[in-house]
């Protein structure tokens, strides 16, 4: 049996501390995350910035790189899991809830108060799409990339335990890592990744009341959104007992044939030539503005660096919150393959996929604020999307999609968690005890509750950007340890470019 590990019970300490201080005091509760969130998104929105492009140049030199050819497992190794079944279980647990949540709200957030255009113009149309192409796009699945690549190389090539301080052997030490810093290091990853996952888990509550609400006339409360994550934990716990290869996976593909069936309906319902013409010109103007958008933090002007913090650091913060656990998913779904065929596929798929997304679904929203007679900034960000379908033919099919899709992923992100966080804490075990599972899944929605009780979404937001900035120095760490271990393996194997071979000339 798995040996639970000091890692455990020192973060469930901790969270437990968060969960009393959170209902005894909800107020002081909400006014300590706050300041949270308004120091490291004002004094530290530059490292955010310049952290995520570093990660993301990292990612490409390793796809140009001879180490690309290193496969993650044994030279002879084949990948546990198909392409399709692998593309659906990384795209579930990286985005999920979130591509839901944000589809329309995003873009016509962006469009109506825009980052530089004036709102409402064709300008902000463009600026709309292009920056959240930016937020959705190779940035975050880079951020999720390098932690997954670490986590797996060491694991499967080099033979470590999947703990993210195994990571960090070749540059502080085997005895740091299996004594008390590791001990530091393996609970701020746990720490982060409930934080980002409760945070993820209280959107999807949010949604799931806000679609009850627009159709059916339900409230939108806490006490609502309390059933809603009570009963959806019961069933998230269900299917991690069941565990990877049969819960995850089957509700994994579950996912993406209702995500495509909601894609394929709204392009069709919505205003397909529009669509496609405004996700031609958007990833155009994405790839042209990429370096800009990428460090711009707007020194000189207060209302642009405020919708920053708001949006692109929020951002930043979210993913490498999640990174742990994405991470850490991906990797164990990986093996087998090689670093360049598992970065291409994890840096380009999931963001293609998104762009089209929210080119579908952003665009139709647009398109109502627009054409439709409606005014859809009055609704609550959980209620837009409801909102856009009743614009559009087959509006209640579209609804009841989309509502069975945000409780199929927040299942599917919610059971890959406990899986994780049941890893992280039985130092590394790929079977860690139902009891452990069990426990991870009532603190990430205990967590969850409280941070909507105490302040709704925005004590969501305000703790995530807290929570990412310590962890963000590990992912460096993980950075240096694996450029370091793949140079050396680089040097044992010989992999260098050779040059093609010149043709004698005829004289």
């Amino acid at each position: 049996m798995s040996k639970i590990s000091n890692v455990f019970w020192i973060s469930v300490a901790i969270l437990l501390v968060a969960v009393v201080f959170g209902v005894a005091a909800p107020e002081s509760f909400e006014e300590v995350t706050g300041n949270i969130q308004a120091f490291f998104s004002t004094a530290f929105g530059w490292y955010y910035l310049i952290l995520v492009t570093i990660i993301v140049l990292f990612c490409i030199f390793l796809i140009f790189s001879p180490v690309g050819t290193i496969k993650l497992g044994k030279p002879d190794e084949k990948p546990e899991y198909s392409k399709a079944s692998w593309f659906a279980m990384l795209f579930s647990a990286g985005m999920g809830i979130g591509l839901v949540f944000y589809g329309a709200a995003e873009p016509l957030s962006h469009f109506l108060d825009p980052a530089r255009a004036e709102g409402g113009t064709p300008e902000a149309n463009r600026e709309a799409m292009r920056y959240t192409f930016f937020h959705w796009g190779i940035h975050a699945w880079g951020v999720y990339a390098v932690v997954a690549l670490a986590l797996a190389y060491f694991q499967f090539r080099k033979g470590e335990s999947g703990l993210i301080s195994a990571t960090l052997k070749p540059i502080l030490g085997k005895k740091r890592m299996e004594g008390k810093l590791g001990t530091v290091i393996d609970v701020m990853a746990v720490l982060s990744t409930v934080i980002g996952v409760a945070t993820t888990l209280g959107f999807g509550a949010a949604q799931i009341n806000g679609g009850l609400s627009y159709l059916f006339g339900i409230p939108n409360n806490f006490t609502v959104q309390f059933i809603i994550i009570i009963i959806v934990t019961v069933l998230f716990i269900l299917s991690a007992w069941s565990g990877l290869g049969k819960g995850i996976k089957i509700l994994s593909n579950a996912n993406m044939f209702l995500a495509v069936a909601l894609l394929i309906l709204m392009f069709v319902a919505g205003p397909t030539i529009l669509i496609l013409n405004l996700f031609t010109d958007s990833l155009g103007g994405y790839i042209q503005n990429i370096v800009q958008m990428s460090f711009r933090i707007a020194p000189f002007n207060e209302e642009h660096r405020a919708w920053i913090n708001a949006w692109t650091i929020f951002y930043w913060a979210w993913w490498l919150s999640w990174s742990p656990f994405v991470g850490i998913f991906i990797a164990r779904v990986s093996k087998g393959r090689t670093i360049r065929e598992f970065l291409i596929g994890v840096l380009l798929l999931p963001s293609i996929v998104s762009f089209f997304w929210f080119a579908v679904f952003g665009t139709s929203a647009i398109d109502a604020q627009n054409t439709g007679g409606i005014d859809l900034s009055q609704f609550a960000t959980e209620e837009v999307l409801f909102a856009v379908f009743n614009e559009f033919p087959l509006s209640m099919i579209l609804s009841i999609v989309a509502l069975v899709l945000v409780c199929t992923f927040f299942i599917t992100s919610a059971d890959s968690a406990t899986f994780v966080l049941g890893m992280q804490t039985t130092n590394g075990s790929l079977t860690p005890p139902n009891t452990v599972k069990l426990t991870w899944g009532i603190a990430q929605s205990a967590i969850a509750l409280t941070l909507l009780y105490s302040g709704g979404l925005q004590a969501l937001q305000n703790l995530l950007i807290g929570a990412a900035f310590p962890f963000s120095i590990i992912v460096i760490l993980m950075m240096l340890s694996l450029y370091r271990s793949l140079m050396k393996e680089k040097k044992e194997l010989g992999l260098y470019f050779k040059p093609k071979p010149r043709k004698p000339v005829n004289k």
